[in-house]
C-alpha cells in the first residue's frame, strides 16, 4: 500500500476510499475494525465507504470472524468476480499472457516461445501478446467489458512519455512504441513496466516482501535486474528506468562482455547465461533453467562447477552488498528462475559475500531471503498494474475489444 498523500478537501473522499479498498485488497480477508486500524480512519467513515463499496459490488461479506466473546464480526473481502486483468511477461525464452480475477486467481494463460539465439523481433512479440489476449478471453468465458485493464512486463527500460517507448538494449530494441504497436490491435487499457519491477510488485504484495516498506527485489534469469521499493512503492526513476542492477560495474579494465555491449557488467558474471558460458562445457539441456539446474547438480562432484558457483556467489554478494550500502533497505529478495535455482544452494554464501562488502550497521539490519511466489511470478506483477490504477481510484474504462492478428507489423522506426 503506497504512502498516503492528502490533497484538496475535495480529494478526501476518494483518498478515504483509496485507502480502504488498499487495505481490504492486500489483506484479503478482514472486518471494518481492521480497516479502521490500519487505514487510521474512523469506524464511521469505514462504515460508509465499506456500504457504498458492498452496493457497487466491489466488496462482499466473505463470513463471520471467530467471537472473542462479543458479537461476530462480518469478514470483508474483494468480489473476484467484479472485474478481470491481465498480465503479460515478454521472457527470454516465452511470451506468457495470464488472466486473473480480482483475488488474483488464475483463471486462464497462455505461452508462445521465443527464439533465444536470435534477437526478440518486434513484430513477433506483438502478434503473441494479441492472440494471447484472444485466446485467454476465449478460454476462460470472460467478457471483453469485464477487463479492468491489461499489464505488460517488458524487458529493458520503459520511457514513460507522451507514449510508451521500451529502450531493450539486450534484445536490439531502439525506441520501441510498444503501446502504440499494441493499441493498433487492441482497446484494452495498458500499462507497462519492467518485467523485474513487476516482478517486485508481486513479492511486495502477496511474497516475501509482504509488509515491508522499503525493500529491494533482485531477479535473476538469463540476465540481472532488479526492483526497488521505496514508502511501500516500486521506485521508478526520472524515465522509469530505476534500478538496471544488472550494469552497474563489477570489473574494470578487461571486464567480461556484457549483452548491453559494455564490459565488467554484473549481468557478465550473475547472469544465468553468463554463468553457463563461464563454466564453458557442453550441458545435456538445450533449455537454460535444464542447463544450470545440472551444473548445480554437478557442483558436488565437479571442482569446476563448484568454482564457477562460488565466483557467482562472490559477485552476486558483492552487487546486493552495493544495494545494501546505497539504500539500507528492510530487505533483499532473491528471485527469478536463476535466482531461486542459486539461491536453494549458494543463499548462505550470497549473504556473506553480501556482509563482506557492505558496512556493518546497514547489513545487520538487512535480510536477505528468497522470492516466496516461484519462479514465473512476472506475469502476475504486470496484472497487478491495472489493479493498482483500480485500487487508486482509476475509472474501468471498460471499451470495446478488437483483435486482429497483424501479418508484418509498419509504422514505427
Amino acid at each position: 500500500m503506497r504512502d498516503r498523500k492528502r490533497g484538496t478537501v475535495r480529494d478526501l473522499r476518494r483518498e478515504n476510499r483509496a485507502a480502504v479498498l488498499w487495505a481490504v485488497y492486500l489483506r484479503q480477508s478482514c472486518s471494518r475494525h481492521e480497516v479502521s486500524a490500519a487505514t487510521g480512519l474512523s469506524a464511521a467513515s469505514v462504515a460508509n465507504v465499506i456500504r457504498e463499496l458492498i452496493d457497487e459490488g466491489i466488496v462482499i461479506e466473505i463470513g463471520l470472524a471467530e467471537s472473542d466473546g462479543g458479537r461476530r464480526r462480518a469478514v470483508l473481502g474483494m468480489n473476484p468476480e467484479y472485474g478481470y486483468v491481465i498480465g503479460v511477461d515478454i521472457g527470454e525464452s516465452r511470451t506468457r499472457v495470464e488472466l486473473f480475477d480480482l483475488t488474483m486467481t488464475e483463471r486462464a494463460k497462455v505461452e508462445y516461445p521465443l527464439d533465444r539465439s536470435a534477437e526478440h523481433d518486434v513484430d513477433v512479440v506483438v502478434r503473441q501478446i494479441v492472440s494471447g489476449l484472444s485466446t485467454v478471453l476465449r478460454t476462460s468465458g470472460i467478457d471483453q467489458d469485464a477487463i479492468l485493464g491489461v499489464g505488460v512486463g517488458v524487458p529493458g527500460i520503459i520511457e514513460q512519455g507522451p507514449e510508451v517507448l521500451v529502450h531493450g538494449q539486450t534484445y536490439g530494441w531502439d525506441a520501441v512504441p510498444l503501446e502504440r504497436l499494441l493499441r493498433a490491435h487492441t482497446a484494452l487499457p495498458l500499462r507497462f513496466d519492467n518485467g523485474a519491477k513487476t516482478m517486485g510488485q508481486a513479492e511486495l504484495w502477496f511474497g516475501a516482501g509482504k509488509g515491508a516498506r522499503n525493500a529491494i527485489v533482485v531477479l535473476v534469469g538469463s540476465g540481472v535486474g532488479a526492483s526497488l521499493i521505496s514508502g511501500g512503492a516500486t521506485y521508478q526513476g526520472a524515465t522509469s528506468s530505476g534500478a538496471e542492477f544488472g550494469h552497474i560495474t563489477v570489473v574494470v579494465d578487461g571486464g567480461r562482455r556484457c549483452r548491453c555491449g559494455s564490459t565488467g557488467c554484473l549481468e557478465a558474471y550473475a547472469g544465468a547465461e553468463a554463468i553457463l558460458a563461464r563454466y564453458g562445457r557442453p550441458m545435456a539441456a538445450d533449455d537454460q533453467e535444464l542447463a544450470l539446474a545440472e551444473l548445480i547438480d554437478a557442483a558436488g562432484t565437479s571442482p569446476r562447477a563448484a568454482a564457477v558457483l562460488d565466483e557467482t556467489a562472490q559477485y552476486l554478494g558483492a552487487g546486493i552488498g552495493t544495494l545494501i550500502n546505497l539504500f539500507n533497505p528492510e530487505r533483499v529478495i532473491l528471485g527469478g528462475w536463476g535466482g531461486l535455482l542459486l539461491g536453494e544452494r549458494l543463499l548462505p554464501d550470497i549473504r556473506e559475500a553480501a556482509r563482506q562488502h557492505s558496512l556493518r550497521h546497514p547489513f545487520a539490519s538487512t535480510s536477505i531471503e528468497l522470492g516466496r511466489l516461484g519462479p514465473d511470478v512476472v506475469a502476475l506483477g504486470a496484472a497487478t498494474l491495472p489493479v493498482e490504477s483500480f485500487l487508486n481510484g482509476s475509472s474501468l474504462n471498460r471499451s470495446s475489444y478488437r483483435v486482429v492478428l497483424p501479418g508484418r507489423l509498419t509504422g514505427w522506426p
